[in-house]
């Protein structure tokens, strides 16, 4: 049988800059998931800032939609913080593994030692062949290839050897310029269903914006779930109905929403 590939997405804004075909709603909750989404992709992950003009941009958003906007991301709760200090959002770091909801709580998945099998093997790949670096996130590690991609297939093979002998129960991540190995008991769309489950995020429409591999499971759980998925970028395959070009797309479009939501009438989801 013939299979279809999924429909390509629709841009969330037209050309002109214009509230297109996604307009907001009061009654969304809103997901953003950082590296290649609300920040341009850096050669290592210390190297990302974050602008004032981005923290103020969710700074105004938090009371239109009551507080209800998450970051989720393959960074650690900590990195996260450090980034966009003094602001501190609701976030779901390791893609899932680490959950702080609103009322400040963190619960925490898998534990460090289920990669100590990997470690070694992993850093003395990254020692021999300059331009790789491995970064170590106690209960995920990520292999980077980026300002050495000549290296990519080497260390897919490597990681497909690694995986082969001590797999069991992890999960492997190919992203952009970046494999990430973490444990598989959860991913971006649980952390979505985790978010959605307690307030404010309770009865909200969930709407995610991601750029990467990673970002397709939270995706499909929007999707099922009736809300809205934007992807950064044109990427082929994805399961996003709607697209923003770029980083910079994603950053005018938050910013012009307030206005776009004070325009709105009735208000009926202000409460």
């Amino acid at each position: 049988m013939e299979q279809r590939s999924p429909p390509r997405p629709r841009p969330a804004t037209p050309d002109d800059g214009s509230a297109g075909p996604l307009q907001p709603r009061f009654d969304w909750a809103l997901f953003l998931d950082i590296d290649g989404t609300l920040l341009h992709i850096t050669d290592a992950p210390e190297l990302a800032e974050v602008s004032d003009h981005l923290r103020a941009v969710l700074a105004a958003l938090l009371p239109r939609f009551e507080g209800a906007i998450a970051l989720i991301s393959g960074r650690r709760l900590d990195s996260i913080d450090r980034l966009f200090a003094p602001l501190r959002l609701p976030a779901a770091g390791l893609h899932g593994l680490e959950h702080r909801g609103p009322n400040g709580d963190v619960r925490r998945l898998g534990a460090p030692e289920a990669l100590d099998p990997w470690r070694d093997a992993l850093a003395a790949f990254a020692r021999d062949n300059p331009g790789v670096t491995l970064e170590d996130k106690g209960r995920a590690v990520a292999l980077h290839y980026r300002r050495a991609p000549e290296n990519a297939a080497a260390a897919r093979h490597l990681v497909g050897q690694l995986m082969a002998r001590h797999g069991s129960g992890l999960r492997v991540i190919d992203g952009k310029m970046v494999l990430e190995i973490k444990p598989a008991l959860a991913d971006k769309g649980h952390a979505v269903r985790g978010f959605l489950a307690e307030p404010p995020f309770r009865g909200r429409r969930p709407v995610f914006i991601g750029d990467d591999t990673t970002d397709e499971d939270a995706f499909a759980v929007v999707n099922a779930l009736g809300g809205d998925s934007i992807c950064v970028g044109d990427r082929p395959g994805t399961h996003a109905r709607f697209r923003l070009a770029d980083v910079d797309a994603v950053v005018a479009w938050l910013d012009a929403m307030p206005a776009a939501l004070d325009r709105l009438e009735p208000r009926k989801h202000r409460r």
